[in-house]
C-alpha cells in the first residue's frame, strides 16, 4: 500500500497534536486523532481500491478526493475502519451533479449534508436512529458525521468565512448523520421505497437545514399531526418556498406519531400527499417578506394572482421524503433542503470482509 500524505513529526502528546492542526486549519475546533500511518493504513483496509484513487474533485477549491485523503480525515475525526465504507459512499453520493456539493459549500444558507444510513449495516457498526439520534452520544453517528465534514473542510476547502459562505453557520455543521429506526417504522425503509432489496444498505445525502422540532402532544389521530407538521413545514423564512423547481422536504416522523398515523391507515404516500395539500402559504403571505421577487416558480404559480390562493413548498408529492427516527416521545422533525441539492442515495458497494480489516 503506497501512502503520498505529508509526514509531519511532533512531540508525542495529544496537546501538542491538537495544537499543530489547529494552527494549521485541519481541524474542526475539537481535539482529533492523529493520523499515524498505521492508522490510515488501517481505514483503508476496510474499503477496495487504490489509497490513490481520486472519487473526483471536491468543491469549491476542487481537490481530489482520494481514498487516502478521505481515510485521514476519517481517522482524524474518531471513525473505525468498520466506519469508512459509509463516509466513502456518502463522499461518492455528493459528488454526484444532482446534489450540487459546490452549492451546498459555499451557501450563504446554513446547509449540511444529512447522512442517512439504512439496511443491515447500519446495525452492525452501531448507527444510531432512536432515541436522540440527532444530538450526541453514538460513536457512529458523531465520527462518520464528523469525518464528512473534515472533508469538506480540509479536501473541498469550505471553511467558514472563507469558501464556505454560511451567515450563522448550523450546528449540523459539525456532525449530521443517522440511521433509520426501521424496527419502528410501521412502512418499508427508505432504501426499500427507493428500490433497493430489503437487504441491502443505502447512504443518503440531503442537503438539508438543522432538524425543526414538530411538538404535537394533543392529537390522538393521523390528521392532526399532519397538520402540526404541515404547517412547521411552511414558513415564510424558509428556502424551499422560493425556489420551488428544486427544493424537497425530508419528514423525520418520531416512533409515536408514526404509529398513530399508520394506525389511522396512511400509507406513506398519503402522508406525503396530505403535506404537500397542507404545507401551505396563502400568496398575500409570501408577499410580505422572506425571498419575495426572486422566487423560481412554475408557470401556473407565477400566473396566480388571488392573494388567498394556497401555494405549495415543493412542487408534488413525490419530492417529500419520509423517514422514521428517534424514540419515546411525541415530537417529530421536518428539515428543509436548500432547494438548490436533490436528495442522491448509493449502495455500500467497497466493502472488504464486511467492512472490517482482517
Amino acid at each position: 500500500m503506497t501512502l503520498l500524505s505529508e509526514i509531519l513529526e511532533l512531540p508525542d502528546s495529544p496537546e501538542a497534536v491538537f495544537s499543530a492542526f489547529c494552527e494549521r486549519e485541519w481541524c474542526d475546533g475539537l481535539p482529533i486523532i492523529p493520523p499515524t500511518l498505521e492508522r490510515v493504513e488501517s481505514m483503508l483496509g476496510a474499503v477496495a481500491g487504490d489509497p490513490q484513487e481520486s472519487l473526483g474533485a471536491l468543491p469549491p477549491l476542487w481537490r481530489e478526493a482520494t481514498l487516502e485523503k478521505l481515510a485521514v480525515n476519517a481517522v482524524m475525526a474518531g471513525c473505525l475502519p468498520a466506519h469508512f465504507p459509509v463516509v466513502l459512499t456518502a463522499v461518492e453520493a455528493m459528488l454526484d451533479p444532482a446534489f450540487n456539493l459546490y452549492g451546498v459549500q459555499a451557501t450563504t444558507h446554513p446547509v449540511a449534508p444529512l447522512l442517512i444510513l439504512s439496511g443491515p449495516y447500519a446495525r452492525a457498526i452501531g448507527m444510531h436512529g432512536g432515541s436522540g439520534c440527532f444530538g450526541p452520544g453514538f460513536r457512529a453517528n458523531a465520527t462518520i458525521g464528523r469525518a464528512i465534514r473534515l472533508i469538506l473542510m480540509n479536501v473541498g476547502g469550505g471553511w467558514p468565512g472563507r469558501h464556505d459562505m454560511a451567515t450563522q453557520g448550523s450546528p449540523a455543521k459539525f456532525a449530521y448523520a443517522i440511521a433509520e429506526n426501521e424496527a419502528a417504522c410501521p412502512w418499508a425503509p427508505l432504501h426499500v421505497e427507493l428500490g433497493y432489496a430489503p437487504d441491502q444498505s443505502v447512504v443518503t445525502v440531503f442537503g438539508g437545514e438543522a432538524p425543526h422540532n414538530v411538538n404535537d402532544h394533543v392529537s390522538t389521530g393521523a390528521a392532526g399531526i399532519l397538520h402540526t407538521v404541515s404547517d412547521t413545514a411552511a414558513t415564510l423564512g424558509s428556502n424551499v418556498k422560493w425556489y420551488l423547481s428544486q427544493s424537497q422536504l425530508l419528514l423525520v416522523l418520531g416512533p409515536e406519531h408514526a404509529a398513530t398515523i399508520a394506525g389511522d391507515g396512511l400509507s406513506k404516500g398519503e402522508v406525503k400527499r396530505f403535506v404537500f395539500e397542507h404545507a401551505r402559504l396563502p400568496l398575500g403571505t409570501l408577499k410580505l417578506g422572506g425571498m419575495w421577487g426572486i422566487q423560481d416558480w412554475p408557470e401556473w404559480m407565477r400566473a396566480v394572482t388571488d392573494d388567498r390562493t394556497l401555494l405549495p413548498i415543493v412542487a408534488s408529492p413525490e419530492e417529500i421524503f419520509v423517514i422514521v427516527a428517534g424514540g419515546a416521545g411525541k415530537h417529530s422533525a421536518v428539515v428543509p433542503n436548500s432547494t438548490f441539492s436533490r436528495a442522491v442515495h448509493r449502495p455500500l458497494t467497497r466493502l472488504l470482509n464486511g467492512g472490517h480489516r482482517e
